[in-house]
This record gives C-alpha cells, structure tokens and sequence, in this order.
C-alpha cells in the first residue's frame, strides 16, 4: 500500500484544486482520520486509503452550479487512474461508492462501512478548529459577508449561508456531529462541535462591543 500510496499524493498533487481550503493538506487530514476510523472499526484499508487520497480529485467550486456532480466525476476519475495503475479490481467498486457518497451535495447514502468511513472522515474536518479555518477560507474564496449585522446568530431569520460565512454554522456545520456514522467519529465530532460553539459565543461577545 505504500507504494500505492505514493501514486496518489503525486496523483493528487497534480490536479488542481477547488480552493484552498481543498488542498493536499485536506486530503492529508481526511487520510489520516480515515486510517484511524478503519482501524478502529476493522473495515477494508484496500478501499478506505485510495478513496480518501482520491475523494476530491475533481475541482468544482462550492458554488458552482455542477457542484453536485463532482463526487461522481471524482469517482469515474479515480476509477480510471486505479485501473491505470494496477490497482485491485475487486476494490474498485467499493472505492468508487466510497468516493461517491462521501459528499454532501451529491446526498448520496453509504451503504458500506468503508463509504461511511470515509465520509465521516471528510466531514470531521469541517468540525473544530480546523472546521472554522476551512470554513472562513471558503467565505472569502466566494465573496461572503461575515456575518448578517443585524442578526448575526440567526435568531430571528431563515439562515443563508449563499451570503454570510457564519450562517453557514447554522445551515451545515452544528448539524454534522448527529450525521456521524461511526462511534469513534461521533465521539470525536462531539468535541470539536463544542470547540464551534465556544468560537460562536466569543465571536458575539467580541461584536457585541461594536459601535
């Protein structure tokens, strides 16, 4: 594996990224957790490795009409370069679910324990520290506000993540931690859901001091 392994980080340091907060240290993270969550739950590291080293090796940008689309076509990619590389067939089609259903706009359901893995994995990194920097990277990559003046915790009003960066907690990342599949996932997702929360409360101290 490897060797395998090796192929894949140069795989992926040659497709272009979506964003930054989409990059090869994203992949690394996913890598790693996937390798732990496998571990822990005694799934298929034949499938789990290739699928997290190759789950975004398509580029579409969060608000990219298409963005949908992008788990399959990352799916069909992979499968190609695993086949060109020699890679097992019989754990291709279990990498191919993987991939696919890894994404939330593609809302697709895993059916393995591999593919649930893997989104767990994927989605881990969203969660915490490294969940709050991801996300405000996204925020600036497409123009978002901060924050709706107004009623920046959405108190009072319907969350729209398409115009403020915040929002985006209430819309998608508060919620991840009960769409965790694995036990290691969610007690892991529990923590650095805590950890969200608490940036949530500092930050309305810190504005509510604005003039």
């Amino acid at each position: 594996m490897k060797q395998f392994e090796e192929a894949f980080k140069e795989f992926m340091l040659d497709t272009p990224f979506a964003d930054t907060a989409h990059d090869l240290s994203h992949i690394q993270r996913v890598v790693k957790t996937a390798k732990q969550l496998a571990i822990a739950e005694s799934a298929d590291l034949d499938i789990v490795i290739p699928a997290a080293w190759l789950h975004d090796c398509v580029a579409v940008a969060k608000n990219h009409p298409d963005r949908a689309l992008a788990s399959k076509m990352a799916a069909d990619k992979a499968e190609r370069f695993l086949i060109e590389i020699g890679y097992p067939q019989d754990k291709l089609e279990g990498i191919h679910h993987a991939i696919v259903a890894h994404s939330f706009s593609a809302n697709v359901t895993p059916t393995t324990l591999e593919a649930k893995i893997v989104q767990d994995a994927d989605r881990m990194d969203a969660l915490g520290a490294i969940g709050v920097s991801r996300c405000m990277k996204v925020g600036g990559a497409i123009a978002r506000h901060l924050y709706h003046t107004e009623d920046p915790f959405c108190r009072t009003r319907e969350p729209n993540d398409k115009n403020y960066t915040i929002d985006h907690f209430f819309v998608k990342l508060l919620h991840i931690e009960s769409q965790m599949h694995t036990q290691a996932a969610q007690k892991e997702a529990k923590k650095r859901t805590e950890f969200m929360r608490l940036f949530l409360d500092e930050l309305g101290r810190e504005i509510s001091n604005e003039a």
